[in-house]
């Protein structure tokens, strides 16, 4: 008759979170053979269920996909590797590629190739992910959280919010790369 130990629902997740993608287990082998940064939407079909489009949401204009789900990039990623595989990306899930974007938005779109060998999603050489904690279009429970082994940010369009949180901004984007 030992005693029982009751851990609450949402701290049992969040630790999940927290130690689902800090490490990507078999991270050895590049996750992207070769970020493609064309512009999608000049003559390559796409289903129109992956077109990228924009909302506002806390006075940004952030990019979503087709259903309104704010995208998220993920500050360790590269413009050829994701870093956020197995676990992590179960709670970020990856944006599947070729995407394509709704008129009037700006950008480039463009594929990774996934450590899985699945096809991912990119923005202006980013990654795309959407989170799980975002049960509803229009939220962004997602950006600013430091887990997983870096900082996510929601997709932010040219201009329009705030500059992410990015103390090594290598390449003037505020993604450090």
């Amino acid at each position: 008759m030992g005693k029982r130990w009751f851990v609450p629902a949402g701290l049992a997740a969040a630790a999940l979170i927290a130690a689902g993608c800090g490490s990507s287990g078999h991270s050895n082998t590049p996750a992207g053979s070769g970020g493609s940064s064309s512009a999608m939407n000049s003559g390559t079909p796409v289903s129109s269920s992956n077109a990228l489009k924009t909302t506002k949401i806390g006075g940004a204009t952030v990019l979503t996909n087709a259903k309104g789900f704010t995208l998220y990039s993920f500050a360790p990623d590269t413009m050829t590797t994701s870093k956020c595989n197995g676990t992590c990306a179960t709670f970020w899930p990856p944006v599947k590629g070729p995407a394509t974007l709704s008129s009037g938005v700006k950008g480039k779109v463009g594929t990774i190739t996934r450590s899985d060998g699945s096809v991912q999603a990119t923005y202006d050489g980013h990654p795309l992910y959407t989170y799980k904690g975002d049960t509803a279009p229009g939220l962004n429970k997602g950006n600013g959280l430091n887990i997983e082994g870096g900082l996510w940010h929601e997709v932010t369009i040219s201009g329009s919010g705030p500059a992410p949180n990015s103390s090594s901004s290598a390449g003037g984007s505020g993604y450090g790369y």
